[in-house]
């Protein structure tokens, strides 16, 4: 209807042009307002000779505006409602984390929020050597922080490979994987800081992805690892 030359293209040549039709209404409009069939069958309502409401075409447009708008407003309320449940199971958490007795209830404790408020497959605690490492934590060799996250990483979210032997659960059943860097100072007469990790496993394969945000897991390692600080690490 703006400027298409052809309003019947697969009719004769000689067929009406839509600029010829156009021109032709608009000097002998009432032939269209009169026909209040035609009118009703394009979604246009007559009110008299010279008023024409748009009121079945506009409605269908607002109509479906309304439902766009309600379908994002409900997955912005999903998104809400899921980010507030995670949230409390974090703080819950938390609390459960700083209820524990010494190292090895930590690390039992970690993988049992991790299991039980978030569905994961499984969380653990890795600390460098040399030194002692607290029954239920995980060793790595010197340098081992570093090479799961590079020298200057913090996290690391994405798929789970083989070779990190962290978790008590199986390797066939971890997909996904979330490590964050910690440096526990730990008190006593030798008294250091030592590299450190706080793993958390999924049994879903976009469980945990490079794009994803880790503020909540991060937080949960900045816990363990204010809590490990209690304790001195014994060899």
């Amino acid at each position: 209807m703006n400027g298409t030359p052809d309003l019947f293209p697969d009719v004769e040549t000689d067929a009406p042009h839509w600029p010829e039709i156009r021109t032709w209404l608009q000097a002998h409009p009432h032939f269209l307002l009169d026909d209040r069939t035609l009118l009703e069958e394009i979604g246009l309502k007559p009110h008299g000779r010279n008023v024409v409401e748009f009121g079945r075409a506009a409605l269908t447009r607002l109509e479906a505006a309304a439902e766009r708008e309600a379908d994002a407003r409900k997955r912005i309320e999903a998104v809400a409602r899921a980010n507030f449940a995670a949230q409390t199971q974090t703080h819950v958490a938390a609390l459960d984390l700083l209820e524990a007795r010494n190292p090895s209830d930590l690390a039992r404790r970690l993988d049992a929020v991790a299991q039980g408020r978030f569905g994961l497959a499984g969380a653990a605690i890795a600390v460098e050597k040399p030194g002692g490492v607290p029954f239920g934590w995980r060793s790595l060799e010197a340098g081992g922080v570093d090479g799961l996250l590079g020298d200057h990483g913090l996290t690391w979210l994405g798929p789970h490979f083989d070779g990190l032997d962290l978790f008590s659960a199986p390797d066939a059943e971890v997909k996904s994987i979330a490590l964050i860097r910690m440096t526990p100072h730990f008190p006593g007469a030798d008294a250091t800081s030592r590299p450190a990790l706080c793993a958390f496993a999924s049994a879903e394969a976009d469980g945990f992805t490079p794009e994803m945000g880790c503020e909540l897991v991060a937080f949960i390692a900045r816990v363990v690892e204010r809590t490990a600080e209690r304790w001195p690490i014994l060899n």
